[in-house]
């Protein structure tokens, strides 16, 4: 028993021992094949590669360097050959543009024969075609351009990389006139491809259509062609052998048709994108075709009509359906309840008309429901906070909603956008809000309310904008902002609140825009908002405010420095609503496409503001609009004022400034908006660059000392400002002047002087008759007046 025990014993050990020298030589023969680093010839192949590229930083390609390109960044070799397999230069983490490589692509890349990944998307080779000599490397299987730039026209080479199963040729959409093809017909030979996008790629002139093209890949997957220059739809169905494709994206084309119905029997589709394409006919005239899979649907800015209630209802799988911007009509569909998988509804910009259903918030994983800009009417369902419980976006704005907000929208604990704002809510704003921990925008402006805001409001700590314009609330502030703190953009314009400013703003630090305009604030500007290091568009227009512009506004860091935005930075969901906003510049109110954080703005119009203008305001050199209209301000407008080289917006009219337009100002390339009428102005009107557009004399009128075009008076006639008739003239020819003045006052005391009293002196008969001459005159002078002494005081005894 023993023997047998001490048998095994050894015999385990021996295992042991076997499989541990076998480890240490596999080990071992890996190392070796490690330690011999990359094959000569393609490090060299390397080396000349990166000769023909740029880069700006000097960091991208600083690891290229010594004997083993293995060990480079961007480089993957073959743990057992050696062979560069992959070359990974993305530079979709960079979004500094100096980061991004450039130049041009040299032919030693066909000296890596085993290269089967390459990947050059987000770079910037501007001004270099996509070189044909791409289509020899055989062993492709990834071939990444997206967003790298390229011009030119497609190689039809690339049609030689039968091994290819992934290509991605994508530019940007305003440059998709860069990069096109004359042919489509290679794209057939790529027998293995999976994922092609050419989306920004200009097919208008392909000889070939690209349906004949699609169906000769029967494994294609991913098809991408938004943004083509597409006008071929055909109505026939052209898909025969195509058994594999799940995503089809054809979004911002010019296809101008019907949707054709075979689009509806692909039965492996998951992924239907065709937005803005300019599609036709009515939608409850789609087929009930078998689409089992399909979990996305995008028919959004397109010219479909009709009426939703039978439509759409047997997409049981339909996660996404957005249908946005057409001309759809009816009640919202009863069959919107029964799609339990629903999570995003985008029914805004149509023509849809009834009543919320209760039905709409049933589908249990709904978080985002966009019904702005209907006919819509009645109340918001009681119970409709109840049943969303994972709602994350409610946005019900622009219809004829009535009625009061529902007690339930308070407990939707998940939802961090909600907008109700252009509607016909009334009664008082729900109080109970903090069970909103997420909330982080809130618009219920240009409705009916009643009372002050609930101080609750500030409870939800996630609150950045709230919008509360509009709806004729009259109240007080000074306690129900305080707990704001997180707020970042603050809209109370268009109400009746009244009071000073300074307690309502007391905390709010992160404010970036604070827009209080046309209410009855009363006081000064608090400087307190000096100390707001993030604000940009500050609006108190049209209240009560009196005092000075406080001349701290100068240390606005915010209106300083020019900031580039990060859109990556914001959610595609927020994205229509930082780019959208009213604003009242250049004399009307516009809708800003532009990214908020992009305008820079300040307007104290219409108030009783007194004083001049802060010379330290010309540092704010960032500003785009300056608004300081209907005040009381005096003074001359600062010489210095060109300092604000990116404003485009300056109203100064309505005021008491004096003394001429600086000349600087025609330095300011920017400006296209100018009002500097109902002063006290003077002198010529500068005529260099920018001036030479302001040719409307309603600019400049209400000032009856300014001259020259646009306006009638001539600068050379006899206009004389009394209090400042000799401004615009330089130093030098007041200088001039006024030496010809005092020598033609002394020239004329001597010649006077010597005329008169020189004669006197010196011709004794001419003195005497003068002094005869005074003394006659003299006592004449006392017997008229002592005759008409006594008149007087006889008509006063008469009396």
């Amino acid at each position: 028993m023993a023997n047998r025990n001490s048998m095994f014993r050894l015999a385990i050990l021996l295992v042991f021992v076997l499989f541990t020298e076998a480890a240490a030589w596999s080990n071992s023969t890996s190392a070796k094949t490690f330690d011999r680093g990359c094959i000569e010839k393609e490090r060299e192949a390397l080396l000349k590669f990166k000769k023909g590229l740029i880069d700006l930083s000097g960091d991208r390609l600083s690891s290229w360097v010594g004997d083993d390109c293995c060990n480079w960044v961007g480089v993957e070799c073959s743990n057992h050959t050696g062979h560069v397999l992959s070359l990974q230069l993305s530079a979709a983490d960079y979004n500094v543009e100096s980061l991004k490589l450039r130049g041009t692509l040299d032919p030693s890349l066909l000296n890596l024969t085993h290269l089967n990944y390459l990947d050059l998307s987000y770079n910037f080779f501007h001004g270099t075609p996509i070189p044909k000599f791409i289509g020899s490397l055989k062993n492709l299987r990834t071939l990444n351009f997206y967003l790298a730039s390229f011009t030119g026209l497609v190689p039809s080479t690339l049609g030689n990389l039968s091994n290819l199963e992934y290509l991605d040729l994508s530019t940007n959409p305003s440059n998709s006139k860069l990069l096109g093809v004359s042919d489509l017909n290679w794209v057939s030979s790529l027998s293995s491809l999976q994922y092609l996008s050419l989306s920004g790629v200009d097919l208008s002139n392909a000889i070939t259509s690209w349906p004949q093209v699609v169906d000769m890949l029967p494994t294609l997957g991913l098809l991408d062609l938004s943004n083509c220059e597409l006008d071929n739809f055909p109505q026939s169905n052209p898909f025969v052998n195509t058994t594999s494709l799940y995503f089809l994206e054809l979004s911002y084309n010019n296809f101008q048709s019907p949707i054709p119905e075979w689009f509806f029997n692909i039965t492996t589709l998951t992924n239907l994108g065709l937005k803005k394409c300019e599609l036709s006919g009515s939608i409850s005239g789609f087929p009930r075709a078998n689409l089992p899979n399909l979990w996305y649907l995008d028919l959004s800015s397109n010219k479909l009509g009709g009426n939703l209630q039978d439509s759409l209802g047997y997409l049981k799988n339909l996660e996404f359906l957005l249908l946005s911007d057409n001309s759809i009509v009816g009640p919202l569909p009863t069959f919107i309840g029964n799609l339990s998988l629903l999570g995003v509804l985008d029914l805004s910009l149509n023509m849809i008309n009834g009543i919320i259903p209760e039905s709409l918030g049933k589908p249990a994983n709904l978080i985002a429901i966009s019904l702005k800009n209907n006919a819509i009417s009645g109340p918001i369902p009681l119970n409709f906070g109840h049943e969303m419980t994972k709602m994350v976006f409610l946005e019900l704005s622009g219809n004829l909603l009535n009625g009061s907000i529902p007690p339930s929208m308070t407990e939707v604990k998940e939802l961090i956008f909600l907008d109700l704002s252009s509607n016909y809510l009334s009664g008082a704003i729900p109080s109970k809000w903090h069970r909103l921990k997420l909330l982080t925008y809130m618009d219920l402006s240009n409705n009916s309310f009643s009372g002050g805001i609930p101080s609750s409001i500030c409870s939800m700590p996630s609150l950045q904008w709230l919008k509360l314009g509009n709806y004729n609330l009259s109240a007080e502030l000074s306690l129900s902002l305080q707990d704001c703190t997180g707020l970042s953009y603050l809209d109370l314009g268009g109400n009746r609140f009244f009071g000073t400013i300074r307690p309502i703003v007391e905390n709010l630090f992160n404010m970036s825009y604070i827009g209080l305009r046309s209410n009855m604030f009363i006081g000064d500007i608090p400087e307190i908002f000096c100390q707001f290091p993030h604000l940009h568009i500050f609006d108190l227009a049209h209240n009560n405010l009196s005092g000075p512009i406080p001349r701290c506004l100068a240390n606005l860091k915010a209106l300083k420095y020019t900031v580039t935005f990060n859109r990556s930075a914001y959610t595609d969901l927020f994205q229509p609503y930082l780019e959208h906003l009213e604003m009242f510049v250049k004399g009307r109110q516009d809708e800003y496409i532009k990214i908020i954080p992009m305008l820079h703005l300040i307007d104290l119009s219409s108030n009783y503001l007194t004083g001049e203008i802060p010379e330290e305001i010309t540092n704010l050199s960032a500003l785009v609009s300056l608004n300081l209209s209907w005040n009381q301000l005096s003074g001359k407008i600062p010489g210095n004022i060109n300092n604000l080289q990116q404003l485009e917006s300056l109203d100064l009219s309505g005021n008491h400034f004096t003394g001429p337009i600086p000349p600087s100002m025609s330095s300011m390339t920017l400006l296209s908006h100018l009002r500097l009428s109902y002063n006290n102005l003077s002198g010529p009107i500068p005529t260099a660059n920018q001036f030479q557009t302001f040719d409307d004399p309603s600019i400049y009128e209400g000032n009856p000392y300014l001259c020259g075009p646009p306006l009638t008076t001539s600068c050379s006639s006899d206009l004389k400002d009394p209090q400042y008739k000799d401004e615009g003239v330089d130093d030098e020819d007041r200088l001039s002047e006024m030496l010809w003045f005092y020598f033609s006052m002394t020239v004329g005391f001597v010649v006077g002087f010597w005329v008169v009293c020189g004669t006197l002196m010196i011709k004794r008969s001419w003195r005497r008759a003068y002094f005869r001459f005074v003394e006659d005159t003299t006592d004449k002078l006392v017997v008229v007046a002592v005759a008409c002494c006594r008149r007087m005081v006889a008509q006063l005894f008469r009396r």
